[in-house]
């Protein structure tokens, strides 16, 4: 807690996997806002370093890592810590979307979002375990999933499936890191407004778009609507919150 504010971020160092896409970069920028150092990361070290630079506040750090590469996630981040501290805070944006009916997705597609969206986030929280991250800090780590976890949709399987591992990932990580002082929770979006996204309704019909938004009574959601979400669970005013998911969708899962 910093200046009696539960939702301040200041003097807290927080890394943020997949911060050069548009989820990720206005995430970053609100933490910062917030008070946070940032740590932005992903593969492209050249946008990482202008995102970092554009960030209000000071102390912004870029991280290029490959979090198909599970194997170097740890060597990494535990590398984070040599003389700069440990971390306040996880938060894993970084993902990898499919919409493949079941009749031609491969095995390799199904390994390759496990690995993304489930691998790396066990292998980060795997990081914030050992000695010197957390540095006797309390931590708190916040993976992004998807309605689609508690929903269905059809030619969604391997991603819903790989969406719906983080909830049994968060709630069992949950227990075994609370001794530690450790919390873990997800946010679990509904139809965000992105560039992505933008691109998939490019080849909807008015119909299904039409569709899409009569789902969400609230309306499509945005970048923001995530991020100060993420933002609540990593301040001190979600400090006895774990192992929760905390859905961000415009009521569509009320249906």
């Amino acid at each position: 807690m910093s200046g009696g504010n539960l939702f301040s971020l200041n003097g807290k160092r927080i890394l943020v996997t997949g911060s050069t896409g548009g989820l990720g970069q206005v995430t970053a920028n609100l933490l910062a806002e917030l008070g946070a150092s940032v740590i932005a990361a992903g593969r492209d070290t050249e946008r990482l370093t202008r995102i970092t630079g554009s960030l209000p506040g000071a102390g912004h750090t870029p991280l290029a890592i490959d979090l198909e590469k599970s194997e170097q996630i740890v060597p990494a981040i535990r590398g984070l810590s040599q003389g700069s501290g440990g971390l306040d805070g996880v938060v894993h944006l970084a993902g990898i979307d499919e919409t493949k009916p079941l009749n031609v997705c491969s095995p390799d597609q199904f390994a390759r979002l496990y690995r993304v969206n489930v691998v790396a986030a066990a292998m980060l929280l795997k990081a914030l375990t050992l000695s010197g991250l957390g540095s006797g800090r309390r931590s708190s780590v916040v993976l992004v999933g998807s309605v689609m976890s508690v929903v269905g949709s059809p030619a969604r399987s391997a991603y819903a499936a790989s969406k719906s591992a983080l909830l049994g990932l968060t709630r069992s990580a949950a227990l075994e890191l609370g001794r530690k002082g450790i919390r873990v929770n997800v946010v679990l979006p509904g139809y965000i407004q992105t560039n992505m996204t933008m691109k998939q309704q490019a080849i909807l019909t008015v119909n299904q778009l039409e569709e899409i938004k009569r789902m969400h009574p609230l309306g499509l959601g945005t970048p923001e609507d995530v991020a100060s979400s993420v933002a609540f669970l990593l301040s001190d005013a979600a400090r006895w919150i774990t192992g929760s998911l905390l859905t961000v969708d415009g009521g569509y899962t009320a249906h």
